[in-house]
């Protein structure tokens, strides 16, 4: 399969770096275009095929993905659209707030209704290192097309194929949620600094825990309050400071956030 990522930004950037880290993927076929040949050098530097040509990069590729920022989409997609080969290329999307709606007038050719497959796609930046969760809408894609690019997505971390109206959601759920989360390793680790040890030794410690309780959730696939009840014993630390935590307002401030993300 032949790739090609408009925009290295921060998230095209992850993406092609998740990429490059998919075992069996050739990366002799990934090609990064951007504006920016200082944002293109450590593609370069590594042997992947870069340029600063849209149309060049939309050449030859069965798919190519557009991910930029959500103002610069319109434009990016009117100056390839007549280099994409509907026919045969497959387009993913990647851009917060952009509809379908939007897309369909923008891809649209003198007037004729005919589309390419293309898909909304919102990774988060943990696609870098094959731990993403993506969500992908499909528009005017078939059953094939859509297990061939989830497919792919699945192997830089986990995707689920969901409808437009959820896109909101899964972006503050998910790719906002890698920052509630680090917000939450942040100030654990000023706990643990509190409590005695080094800063570094405190990110060491909750950064395991943390994956340790992901690992715990998909391994077991049990709710968290039953995992939570295996190490709450009565009268013990861990329920006087999940107590303290509730008091303080910790589930209703993590619910009010995503709430707000979401609008």
């Amino acid at each position: 399969m032949k790739i090609s990522i408009i925009g290295a930004g921060a998230m095209g950037g992850a993406i092609a770096e998740g990429l490059l880290k998919v075992h069996d993927f050739d990366n002799a076929g990934l090609c990064v275009a951007d504006a920016s040949k200082e944002v293109l050098k450590r593609f370069a530097d590594r042997g992947i095929r870069t340029t600063t040509d849209n149309h060049a990069a939309v050449q030859g590729a069965d798919v190519v993905m557009v991910v930029v920022k959500p103002w610069i989409t319109e434009r990016v997609l009117l100056q390839i659209k007549d280099a994409l080969q509907y026919d045969r290329q497959m387009l993913v999307v990647v851009a917060a707030g952009i509809t379908s709606g939007q897309i369909n007038g923008w891809l649209e050719k003198d007037g004729q209704p005919a589309l390419p497959p293309y898909f909304l796609v919102i990774p988060n930046i943990g696609i870098s290192e094959l731990s993403s969760m993506t969500f992908i809408v499909p528009v005017k894609a078939s059953d094939a097309q859509t297990a061939c690019i989830s497919g792919l997505f699945d192997k830089m971390g986990s995707s689920l194929v969901t409808e437009e109206r959820l896109l909101g959601a899964g972006t503050t759920l998910a790719s906002c949620g890698i920052a509630y989360a680090l917000r939450y390793i942040r100030a654990a680790v000023e706990g643990g600094v509190e409590l005695g040890f080094k800063a570094q030794d405190a990110q060491r410690i909750v950064s395991q825990t943390v994956k340790g309780a992901v690992e715990l959730l998909q391994a077991t696939g049990a709710h968290p309050e039953s995992l939570i009840d295996q190490v709450t014993t009565p009268g013990g630390v861990t329920i006087k400071g999940l107590n303290e935590m509730e008091h303080a307002g910790f589930s209703s401030a993590v619910i009010r956030g995503l709430k707000a993300g979401a609008k």
